[in-house]
């Protein structure tokens, strides 16, 4: 008898505290993922928002690399507001910055308020900003501090990857980055002077290939944790390049890409892009020994509707006025300037080139 209502007491409990499907549907709280990829209509609506973006890779000519230009003891305002000024002048609206993150691991709070100085300055001249995290270009090492003096006619002797070889050497360095990255998307998340987040530039570059796959694949959750209101891209660059560009193309809410080559390829890249109807932009293209030029190139973006940010701004300290691959050790002038818009003087390389860009950007 004992055991029966020790038995009636257990089925009266359960019964008690058994709901059905739909109570506990009613009950449970839901938990909403954040969003990851933005909608076709979101891009759209960002695309009608800011128009067609056209401007230039840019570091100001006194740096020779992303840490010249965002530490402290080289951070130089006033040349900033001058090529810009020269930017806005001939109807350029946008700029790509490259950051690093080893300004933000010796100076964080300083780094912030440089970058904000920095988009006060563009700003003022009517120029918005993408801003890129990590790159696989050029030099694997790096040191804070003072930076090299360029090698006479090298193209970016001085430019250093990030975070370069230290990410397959140090294994505390992922962590170190995904704070670095969500400070500064949380830090400028909703600032409208940003107009694209570069999540990685050229993953995959100097035979990294997918050895780049885990940073990349990282940097995209990072970002998606934060989820700025500004979109989040990573260009693709290199054809056989096939996983890290399926990722790239499938998690991007702008598709952003690289071409230096002549029209047609141009154009056959726009056409194999444009199939994902996602907004597009060109962010590194004019290299003029390739026949990548403005005048056959930049129409072509702005009829259709391509954002056109070439490299780069103004000759200087970087050194891209010489070809990547056509060292002129005495550092004497190039016959063919590779790349660049102006002399550290602010005159043009090529009037009729300024001439070309007033008349697509300054209708």
């Amino acid at each position: 008898m004992k055991n029966l209502y020790y038995l009636l007491a257990v089925l009266c409990l359960v019964s008690c505290n058994t709901k059905t499907d739909k109570e506990v549907k009613k009950t449970e709280t839901i938990i909403e993922e954040k969003p990851k990829i933005w909608t076709l209509e979101q891009a759209q609506t960002w695309n009608n928002e800011n128009g067609w973006l056209r401007g230039s890779n840019f570091n100001p000519s006194t740096a020779i690399n992303q840490l010249d230009t965002w530490q402290a003891e080289t951070f130089d305002p006033e040349t900033i507001n001058r090529e810009l000024g020269w930017a806005e002048d001939i109807g350029l609206n946008c700029m790509r910055v490259y950051l690093h993150h080893l300004a933000w691991e010796v100076d964080k709070e300083g780094l912030k308020k440089r970058i904000n100085k920095y988009l006060e300055i563009a700003d003022s001249h009517k120029i918005k900003t993408i801003f890129v995290f990590f790159d696989d270009c050029w030099n694997p090492t790096y040191q804070s501090g003072k930076q090299p003096d360029p090698k006479p006619g090298v193209h970016n002797s001085g430019w250093v990857r990030d975070p370069g070889e230290l990410i397959f050497l140090d294994e505390n360095l992922m962590p170190l980055l995904e704070e670095y990255v969500k400070d500064i998307l949380t830090t400028f998340k909703d600032d409208k002077r940003i107009v694209l987040w570069d999540l990685y530039n050229e993953p995959g570059n100097n035979n990294l290939k997918n050895s780049s796959m885990p940073l990349l694949r990282n940097v995209f959750k990072w970002a998606w944790e934060v989820r700025p209101s500004q979109p989040i891209s990573a260009g693709v660059w290199r054809k056989d390049l096939t996983e890290l560009n399926k990722f790239q193309i499938e998690n991007s809410d702008i598709i952003t890409y690289h071409n230096y080559r002549g029209p047609k390829a141009h154009q056959e890249a726009i056409d194999s892009l444009k199939k994902y109807n996602r907004p597009l932009v060109c962010t590194e293209y004019m290299a003029r020994r390739n026949n990548s030029l403005f005048q056959n190139i930049m129409p072509i973006l702005a009829k259709e509707n391509v954002g056109a940010i070439n490299w780069g701004l103004v000759a200087g300290k970087s050194n891209t006025k010489y070809a990547w691959d056509e060292p002129i050790p005495d550092g004497s002038e190039p016959e063919l300037w590779f790349h660049e818009i102006f002399h550290p003087d602010g005159t043009p390389y090529k009037q009729e080139e300024v001439d070309l860009i007033k008349s697509l950007t300054l209708k």
